[in-house]
């Protein structure tokens, strides 16, 4: 019988014989081995992050010298995510911008009211809490089983407004992404009828404020990994959050489905939005179709009529930025 000699001056982790190995079988990593790959994945992501927040911002001069910038927090992934970000970006940008961060306490029932001015304080960064029971005109107004948001978003607009006012801001931060940007999108045209998305930069229906998304190339997957990460608070929303059958919600669920079945759709769909040929659209407000005349010259953009389409992905090179 075979025995295992046991060197007492050895760690006891060493001693267990080996077993044997199996061709093609990767044995399982270990507790080290998988601390170092999430610290790996966890650096990946921030650097993608940091990039994609700095070209769009680049990309639609959304910040600028002198800028006092309102983050508008609400507790959600997305708005941690903005307010993180950004105070990365702060750190090492070649200009300087002050970064606000507001909330808005609508008193919904169970809010912990604690949570966003203990975290925005250990941050050490300028905040203003504003505190306003919205939520008690919108149960009030919408009938039950009607959808709040239409209602709940020009209180809370009209209010960040006048906020924003107060703290001589001038530019208001908002945490919609890539995906909100796109859901947007297919809900104009499958329910208003229009080519109409989410703009990242636009100034506000009172005229008076100019408002910014830099999570414009941001992808909500990313969001949820990098919460996750960080630890955010996440404070969930009793009113739209808990709304399930609103047309978003059903814009995103068939989203996901296509994403499952075509990967990369999303991006496709994205790179669309930054790739507008008026010509080939029918709005006669946005291209002179009347007074078209025949140029004598041949045009690679021209209309092959009778050629059968082909469709060709475009090229999804990576969105650059300044070294991080």
């Amino acid at each position: 019988m075979n025995t295992v000699e046991i060197d007492p001056t050895l760690d006891a982790s060493t001693q267990s014989p080996s077993a044997p190995a199996v061709p093609g079988h990767k044995p399982p990593a270990t507790a080290h081995e998988l601390s170092v790959r999430a610290t790996r994945e966890a650096h990946k992501l921030e650097k993608r992050l940091c990039r994609q927040v700095g070209q769009a911002i680049i990309d639609f001069n959304m910040i600028e010298e002198g800028d006092r910038v309102m983050v508008c927090v609400s507790g959600g992934k997305d708005s941690f995510g903005l307010l993180d970000i950004l105070i990365k970006l702060q750190q090492r940008a070649p200009i300087h911008f002050d970064i606000v961060a507001v909330n808005l306490d609508q008193k919904q029932p169970g809010f912990p009211a604690h949570i966003l001015p203990e975290y925005l304080a250990k941050l050490g960064i300028e905040f203003h809490i504003e505190t306003q029971d919205t939520y008690s005109i919108v149960k009030k107004v919408v009938p039950e089983g009607k959808t709040m948001c239409s209602l709940c978003s020009r209180l809370r607009r009209g209010i960040l407004y006048r906020v924003a006012d107060e703290l001589k801001i001038t530019k208001i931060a908002l945490g919609h992404h890539r995906d909100d940007m796109l859901h947007t999108f297919f809900l104009n045209m499958f329910f208003a009828g229009k080519l109409k998305g989410m703009p990242p930069k636009m100034v506000s229906d009172d005229g008076g404020h100019i408002v910014i998304r830099p999570l414009a190339n941001v992808a909500e997957k990313d969001l949820i990994a990098w919460a996750e990460h960080r630890q955010f608070p996440i404070i969930p929303c009793s009113l739209c959050g808990s709304q399930e059958n609103l047309q978003r919600q059903e814009i995103k669920r068939m989203m996901h489905q296509w994403e499952r079945q075509y990967p990369g759709r999303t991006e496709t769909m994205f790179t669309a939005l930054q790739n507008v040929v008026p010509s080939h659209l029918m709005d006669a407000s946005r291209y002179n179709f009347k007074d078209i005349q025949t140029t004598g010259l041949a045009d690679e953009a021209g209309d092959k009529a009778f050629d059968q389409e082909e469709f060709h992905l475009p090229s999804m090179g990576k969105i650059q930025w300044v070294q991080t």
